[in-house]
């Protein structure tokens, strides 16, 4: 079909999935604010952290078998690409189970170290322990099986997965947390909503990854998982690995936001996790637009047209750089009104429910300008996994994170104050927007010399 409709019938249900996967820590954080308690949003800010590294861990499996899933059904090794799907299954159960554990036993330091404070500590750690301790399995194995899903051809079943869970914690958070349990724990309640919302998903997705496997090279049996060969070993841990270090550099990157964030207050610290849930809004699109063209890369890319995989790259770099414009556009009209979204000023701690609203504001006014270069760095990288390009993903991870967004936040930080902090991100991910653009064209010319 032609390269639009092509790229809409996959990026859309990944769109869909995004939004409302996105909606498990968006509606724990709406709830939450209806408290008014800043001291609450502030944990849930540090427990986030945690939270977002289980998508690295995903992606360590999901991302790594799913890209190469779709360039094995390109050259038509279906047996192969079973066998590896097999592998990414079994591997997303085994990092998951080691997360937990590790998380559960050096909880309390963890959180110190993110910015708990007295104030804080005691709800952030009631939502680890259900959510990261308890929850990560369920929650690894549902991106996981979501990205395998979606690379081979099933867009829908995976966003149908990840969707069903976020709709069922919109339903289930304000039951646990106003309803069931008494005034103070809701934090806990938001946490227990979202453990068994992220089970459901799970369990939705391992019924239809099993359905899928009746007529797409998916699998599940320890057997196939054990046969992987060698050469595909390699080839999916070189995708696997940069795109976990890729998620693990940003999640590095937010840990020393809240932690410079906690160092000037917890209201700002909360402020800043307000804006850090808003601003995921643009970024579902965007990333849902880069990883349902992914599929469509890999699969061209493997099997020589690329003049097709040329024609999707640059679609969905437009659909994305227009998303990232309206984006801009809204947040600067109404920051305000979208800070107050995610935290009650009426309610009894009003004064410092205010001051946060207003960082809230201001930050998210500075940090929206960063859309549009967000886009070109997912972007960039997702066409360099779909490519099998492993070493350029990793390098272009670590310089955008390491040598230019974290430094700025310190060096912007100590000249600025927190609108300096907030400032770091527009101005470290253009740098590392100019280097992605760097590797991927001289890549694409590398290819159109040797192959096309």
């Amino acid at each position: 079909m032609p390269v639009p409709r092509a790229l809409a019938s996959m990026a859309i249900p990944t769109i869909v999935s995004q939004l409302i996967n996105l909606v498990y820590n968006i509606v724990d954080a709406f709830f939450i604010g209806r408290t008014g308690n800043s001291f609450m949003m502030a944990a849930a800010t540090l427990t986030l952290t945690l939270v977002m590294m289980n998508t690295a861990r995903s992606n360590l499996f999901g991302v790594g078998s799913g890209s190469l899933v779709a360039r094995l059904m390109g050259v038509r090794k279906a047996e192969e690409a079973r066998r590896v799907s097999a592998f990414g299954f079994f591997g997303s159960v085994g990092i998951a189970l080691f997360y937990a554990v590790l998380v559960g036993v050096f909880m309390t330091p963890l959180l110190r170290f993110l910015g708990a404070s007295d104030a804080t500590l005691g709800y952030a750690r009631q939502y680890t322990w259900l959510v990261i301790v308890a929850g990560s399995l369920p929650s690894i194995l549902s991106m996981s099986l979501a990205h395998i899903l979606r690379n081979a051809g099933c867009a829908l079943k995976a966003s149908i997965g990840l969707s069903s869970g976020g709709i069922l914690n919109m339903l289930l958070d304000p039951l646990f947390m106003f309803v069931l349990l008494p005034p103070g724990q809701e934090v806990l309640g938001a946490a227990a909503a979202t453990l068994l919302s992220n089970v459901a998903a799970c369990l939705y997705l391992l019924h239809a990854y099993r359905q899928a496997g009746k007529t797409s090279p998916l699998s599940m049996k320890p057997a196939d998982a054990a046969a992987i060969g060698r050469e595909n070993r390699r080839n999916l841990f070189s995708v696997g690995i940069p795109s976990a270090i890729l998620t693990g550099l940003f999640d590095l990157a937010n840990i020393c936001v809240n932690m410079i964030a906690s160092a000037h207050s917890d209201l700002v610290l909360a402020g800043m996790g307000i804006v850090m849930k808003v601003e995921r809004v643009p970024n579902a699109f965007n990333l849902g637009i880069c990883q349902g063209a992914m599929p469509i890369i890999a699969y061209n890319y493997s099997s020589g047209a690329y003049i097709r995989m040329r024609e999707t790259i640059r679609t969905a770099r437009l659909w994305g750089l227009a998303v990232s414009a309206f984006s801009i556009l809204i947040f600067e009209i109404f920051a305000g009104p979208a800070a107050r979204l995610f935290l009650n000023t009426a309610a009894e701690d009003a004064a410092n429910a205010a001051l946060t609203v207003g960082f809230a504001a201001l930050f998210l006014r500075i940090r929206c300008i960063a859309s549009p270069v967000q886009l070109l760095n997912y972007h960039a990288s997702y066409c360099m996994q779909a490519m099998g390009k492993g070493r350029a993903t990793m390098l272009h991870a670590v310089v955008r994170e390491l040598v230019f967004y974290i430094p700025c936040m310190f060096l912007l930080d100590a000249l600025f104050g927190e609108v300096g902090l907030a400032a770091a991100l527009p101005v470290g991910e253009a740098c590392g927007a100019a280097f992605a653009l760097f590797l991927l064209y001289r890549m694409l010319n590398s290819d159109r010399t040797s192959k096309a």
